[in-house]
């Protein structure tokens, strides 16, 4: 019988070891599919080639082959046992299994059915055999073997019964006196006794060997793909298969005959494929061992281990597995043996995410749950990591302990410092799960969308739109936050209906206690405030239930409200003292009125760029910067860098401002950003490379894919006077005049009349008057003067007059009116730095030729005269001389650079360092250098001797 089931044993490995199903031309090679586990393995195959010449000589040995599961233990040990069979010598096989592991002496009945006289007294032999010390069989190998050399191969010794392996223990120590040699398999350390150490004493004088088998490199790996597929694997393919199979012989026969036989070839293109088959071979394998693991507490220490084996130490792992009673060293060789766990830095881990997927798809649905949940509660009382726990609570069953909700928020903050945002947003989503108080579900909701609004942009506006239109009460403090989030993220449409809904019913409620009442007209008031911005941000004529505005209180209750009060006074553009009062109000840190919300203070900042109150904006928008770096709020922090940038642009930056643009990117991904939003950020991203001189790059920003919404929503204007800016440098008057009409019909639309925002007028203006339509350039150029001096900002006036002055060839004004505090000279310094340019390419110019100029001024400062340069100062400067203005840069000024040669002009016209520092948007610490350098170019000691040359040319 034992003989019949050796055969049969015998039958199926060479048939699974040679993969019979696969096309005939597969075969056709040099090396056979079989011999693929027996890749790279020469010196062991020489080992154990001598051992065998030994044994001949008659000299005895031990021989263990150790390694991981499928590296081939049992191909080289049946290649051994072939290679002493051709050589005359007596070969006696066994395998032990773990369907046998509780029978007597099922690997010695193996061993023995060989001998007929043996196999004929088996049964009760091994049978009768109570009494310790006896061992049937043994002495009958041990005279035999006298006059026939013997090789005994065992395989997978890891998992004999304990009396075979005492029988084999027994026959180590009688080794040296008789001509027989023990060659076994194991994977691992096997959990084996000391009596098969090799350098164990009781082996006496036989031959020890242990021969630890590594994984295939890359040249036996691209071996095996040449033999499997039939020609030579590409490099990169060669590497994905050693990456995906980590050299296991047998995971990479299943896997590139499995890819054969689909019949694709092995090149970089089929990569994914073969990385597909290879994880699904490796959940096969994981599957057939844990199907032959008998034993229930390594199978549930497994499991255990698969669930929190990273999180938790060993002996927790055992607690949680409910092993207790089970030593941990026995413990440790059950799950070693079983190939599924290997040992790194001292702890038994589930071998890869393949295996531990497999592992936990075998468990029933609930069993797994619960165990989840076990798990996460025992790592919460050791005070794991927030993170490892909240992974645990993610597929876990119900866990009603308020510890849970906590840590999972703990857990989304801190995979919001990783930038995890999905895997943050997946913890807030499970928290939202578990009971938790109403007021801390709210927080958890608007944390969740504040995060999805990058993630899932639609679900974040489902989530914000149904805070605010809840019925109870304990939603109104978080009302204005949710609106808030809602507009930053873009979602003006769902703001406005749910604001509209949540004002109309609180009109018809009219609570009679006055502190209430108060209450909510403050309430009012932020949501009035938050739907008056909502309202513009879209232009849909086919709407129907537009709801309506109402104006806005008189005096604003709350930060919020002023903010948005102060936006609406500078887009009108008829009061900058009270837009600026407004702005500074909003911007105030008190925080009796609640937490501040992010949108009314970011328009805030944009009325002080408006006001020209530049330094003022600055300080603000780093404050936001900060915060949104804390709260870890990617839209509050995408929002705020965009902001920055814009300041950059109006202070002649571009390349500060394309920083702030690419960490917004990061923060809020392109493909994130709402519609109606879009072309705010593409506009800005345009003037910044058409202001920094890469008008290619500009040229790439417009090819940009747009949004089908973008188009209707009121930043769609900023994105075509930008355009306007791109076809104007390129001398396309005719173009850019109808894209800055356009955009002037877009504003207008909604009440924009400050050309602070956009001076599109002058714009439009210059390009009617190239195309020699002077009315119309007239009549633009004088409305924008009469709104900039109604808006009274002098950098916005100074441009204004200079467009206008150069259209009608009179002279433009050289002190413009200035309210107290600001600095007129940073909008004026385009009309000191264009005659000087001009006059360094060989003419002057002319009255009549202020477009030449403002073009010359623009190629020199970059957006100096694109927008409203900052206007901080603290008294008026002094004008440069009238005939400094039509003077010509002398040829020894050739050697400074653009920027040296800009600030000698101004330093010769008679401005002190702290002026041209305004004036060109620069620190004084600049101007210092700038002029050292020009001092030293020059080879002259100060600023008498650099104005010397200037007087010298003019009477040439």
């Amino acid at each position: 019988m034992m003989r019949e089931r050796r055969q049969r044993d015998e039958t199926v490995n060479n048939t699974s070891a040679g993969c019979p199903d696969l096309p005939g031309p597969l075969y056709d090679h040099e090396m056979p599919l079989a011999e693929l586990s027996l890749l790279e393995r020469d010196r062991e195959q020489a080992v154990l080639s001598a051992v065998i010449g030994e044994l001949c000589s008659a000299r005895p040995a031990v021989v263990m082959v150790t390694g991981e599961p499928g590296l081939g233990q049992n191909d080289l040990l049946r290649w051994a046992a072939r290679h002493a069979a051709r050589r005359g010598v007596r070969v006696l096989t066994a395998r032990a299994t773990p369907a046998e592991h509780d029978l007597r002496y099922g690997v010695v009945g193996q061993l023995l059915a060989h001998d007929e006289q043996f196999a004929s007294q088996q049964p009760s032999l091994l049978l009768q055999q109570h009494r310790p010390g006896r061992y049937p069989g043994l002495t009958r190998l041990l005279t035999t073997s006298r006059d026939h050399p013997t090789l005994l191969v065992v395989e997978n010794v890891h998992r004999l019964d304990p009396d075979s392996q005492r029988w084999l223990e027994a026959l180590v120590r009688r080794l040296p006196r008789v001509p027989v040699a023990l060659v076994t398999s194991s994977t691992g350390t096997a959990g084996i006794s000391p009596e098969w150490c090799a350098s164990s004493p009781v082996t006496g004088m036989a031959t020890t060997v242990e021969l630890a088998l590594p994984a295939l490199t890359a040249v036996g790996t691209a071996t095996a793909v040449e033999t499997v597929c039939g020609t030579p694997g590409d490099p990169a393919f060669t590497a994905a298969a050693v990456d995906a199979t980590a050299g296991n012989p047998a995971v990479l026969r299943d896997a590139l005959c499995r890819f054969a036989r689909a019949g694709h070839r092995p090149d970089a293109d089929h990569v994914d494929h073969l990385r597909a088959v290879a994880a699904e071979v490796i959940g096969d394998h994981t599957a057939q061992i844990l199907s032959e693991l008998r034993d229930p507490v390594a199978l549930g220490a497994l499991r255990a281990l698969a669930v929190c084996g990273d999180l938790l130490d060993f002996a927790l792992v055992m607690a949680l597995a409910g092993a207790r009673s089970v030593p941990e060293i026995r413990l440790r060789a059950a799950l070693e043996d079983s190939g599924l766990v290997t040992v790194r830095d001292g702890r038994p881990r589930v071998g890869g995410p393949v295996v531990r997927a497999r592992i936990l798809e075998e468990m029933p649905a609930d069993e797994r749950a619960d165990l989840y949940a076990r798990a996460a509660e025992l790592a919460q009382r050791v005070a794991a990591d927030d993170q490892g726990i909240a992974d645990l609570l993610l597929p876990a069953g119900p866990v009603d302990a308020p510890w849970a909700v906590h840590t999972l928020r703990r857990g989304a903050a801190a995979a919001l410092r990783a930038g995890r945002r999905d895997r943050a947003a997946a913890y807030l989503t499970r928290a939202l799960d578990l009971p938790m108080s109403p007021e801390d579900r709210i927080r958890v909701t608007l944390r969740l969308a504040s995060v999805e609004l990058v993630t899932a942009p639609s679900a974040a506006e489902r989530r914000l739109t149904g805070i605010i239109r809840a019925s109870e009460e304990t939603y109104d403090p978080f009302r204005t936050r949710a609106a808030d989030l809602c507009l930053l993220g873009g979602a003006a449409d769902g703001a406005r209906r749910a604001l509209a809904t949540v004002l109309d019913e609180g009109r018809r409620s009219t609570p009679a206690d006055p502190d209430t009442a108060r209450a909510d007209a403050v309430r009012r008031d932020e949501l009035t405030a938050l739907l008056r911005l909502a309202q513009p941000y879209r232009d849909d004529p086919l709407e129907l239930d537009v709801p309506c505005v109402a104006d806005l209180p008189g005096p604003p209750h709350g930060p919020a409200a002023t903010g948005v009060r102060a936006w609406v006074a500078a887009m009108r553009g008829d009061d900058r003292p009270t837009a600026r009062r407004l702005a500074r109000a909003a911007l105030d840190p008190d925080r009796a009125w609640g937490p501040p919300l992010t949108v009314p203070r970011l328009l805030a900042c944009r009325v002080l760029l408006l006001t020209e109150d530049g330094d003022e904006a600055a300080a603000h928008l780093c404050a936001l910067i900060a915060e949104g770096h804390r709260e870890r709020c990617p839209t509050t922090l995408a929002h705020a860098l965009a902001t920055r940038a814009d300041l950059h642009l109006r202070h002649g930056r571009p390349d500060a401002a394309a920083h702030d643009l690419a960490a917004a990117d990061l923060e809020l991904p392109p493909g994130s950003r709402h519609p109606l939003s879009y072309p705010y950020w593409t506009a800005l991203a345009l003037i910044a490379e058409l202001c920094g001189g890469r008008a290619d790059r500009a040229h790439a920003v417009t090819r940009r894919p747009v949004p089908v919404l973008a188009a209707e929503g009121v930043a769609w204007a900023q994105s075509l006077f930008a355009r306007g800016l791109l076809a104007e440098a390129e001398g396309d008057p005719r173009r850019a005049r109808a894209l800055f009409r356009a955009c002037g019909r877009w504003l207008l639309r909604h009440d924009c009349l400050n050309p602070a925002l956009m001076p599109w007028r002058s714009h439009a203006a210059e390009a009617a008057h190239t195309l020699g339509d002077t009315e119309e350039a007239l009549r633009l150029a004088r409305e924008e003067v009469a709104l900039a001096e109604r808006w009274g900002a002098p950098g916005v006036l100074g441009r204004a007059r200079l467009r206008l002055a150069g259209m009608t060839g009179e002279d433009p004004p050289r002190h413009p009116d200035a309210a107290p505090g600001t600095h007129p000279r940073a909008g004026y310094a385009p009309t000191v730095l264009a005659p000087a340019a001009a006059g360094a390419r060989g003419h002057a110019p002319v009255p009549g030729t202020g477009r030449a100029a403002g073009r010359t001024a623009r190629a020199t400062t970059g957006p100096a005269d694109l927008h409203a340069p900052d206007a901080q100062g603290q008294s008026g400067p002094r004008t440069a001389p009238a005939d400094r203005a039509a003077g010509s840069v002398p040829p020894a000024w050739r050697v400074l650079s653009p920027a040296e040669r800009e600030t000698a002009v101004l330093a010769a016209g008679g401005l002190t360092n702290r002026e041209i520092a305004v004036a060109l948007s620069v620190t004084a610490r600049a101007v210092e250098l700038r002029l050292s350098g020009v001092y030293r170019k020059l080879r002259i000691r100060g600023r008498d001797e650099l104005r010397a040359p200037i007087h010298g040319t003019e009477g040439d």
